[in-house]
């Protein structure tokens, strides 16, 4: 759980009976590529810290699988809408690769926020991290061509070109797999 702690140290400060608490309730998960970590039209009962591996979130739209986040080592997995709103969601996560992950059940994480308000304000600060995320993604989708997508990506996260194939980042940045490969073409 170090990384955990490496990473969540970054947003705010835990006192070690914070860490103890969250350590307590967390479970190590050792899975295999292809693994769902949350199946189509359930609740997302967990937050996942991906410690090592990769995992996507996507659904199904017109008979087409439409991936709309990638989570690599260091940061959360998770349907933020099911996971809120505690309502089925068509959104799946899947393990692009063998992962080593720490599973943050809702339930007891609702327990531990009402007791440290340390863990509380973690919470928050991770929902309104992955919002600014959402907002920044939205906004890219929606004023930047695709060829700048695509250079983000190449500036932000470049282990995604040998690490996920095409198809799963072409649908990521919101584009066809032959607008990708012309734009990388060009490149």
């Amino acid at each position: 759980m170090d990384k955990f702690f490496e990473v969540t140290s970054q947003l705010t400060h835990l006192s070690p009976q914070s860490k103890d608490a969250l350590a307590s309730i967390a479970k190590r998960l050792e899975l295999p590529k292809g693994h769902i970590l949350v199946k189509e039209n359930t609740i997302c009962s967990n937050l996942y810290f991906v410690e090592e591996g990769l995992t996507r979130t996507f659904y199904f739209k017109d008979g087409k699988d439409v991936t709309d986040w990638i989570s690599p080592e260091n940061t959360f997995a998770v349907s933020i809408l099911s996971f809120i709103t505690r309502k089925p969601d068509r959104r799946m996560i899947e393990l692009l690769e063998p992962s080593v992950l720490y599973s943050f059940p809702h339930d007891k994480l609702e327990q531990l926020y009402s007791k440290f308000h340390e863990v509380e304000k973690l919470g928050r600060l991770l929902i309104s991290s992955g919002l600014v995320q959402l907002q920044q993604k939205f906004d890219d989708m929606h004023f930047t061509t695709a060829a700048q997508r695509y250079q983000t990506l190449m500036e932000t996260h470049p282990s995604f070109l040998l690490r996920v194939p095409l198809g799963i980042i072409a649908s990521y940045l919101g584009m066809t797999q032959e607008t990708l490969s012309r734009i990388r073409s060009q490149v």
